[in-house]
């Protein structure tokens, strides 16, 4: 879904198909949201994370402190 231009309309439309009813006054607010978590996860998506390894890997507290700072 694309909220670069989501109309408040649309925003409903799109609430509704989730089964989520969406009050008149309410509209405008949520297609700025959108728009806005949409800017948020691009964002995130252009991260280039490498050679990181997973999340599921990593242990906390196994972190081996070093003097040569």
């Amino acid at each position: 879904m694309n909220t670069d231009d989501l109309t408040p309309e649309e925003a409903a439309r799109w609430a509704l198909r989730a089964g989520l009813p969406l009050a008149d006054e309410r509209r405008a607010a949520v297609a700025v949201t959108a728009a806005h978590i949409q800017s948020v996860v691009a964002t995130l998506r252009e991260i280039d994370f490498g050679d990181t390894a997973p999340a599921a890997v990593f242990t906390a507290g196994q972190e081996h402190a070093d003097a040569a700072v």
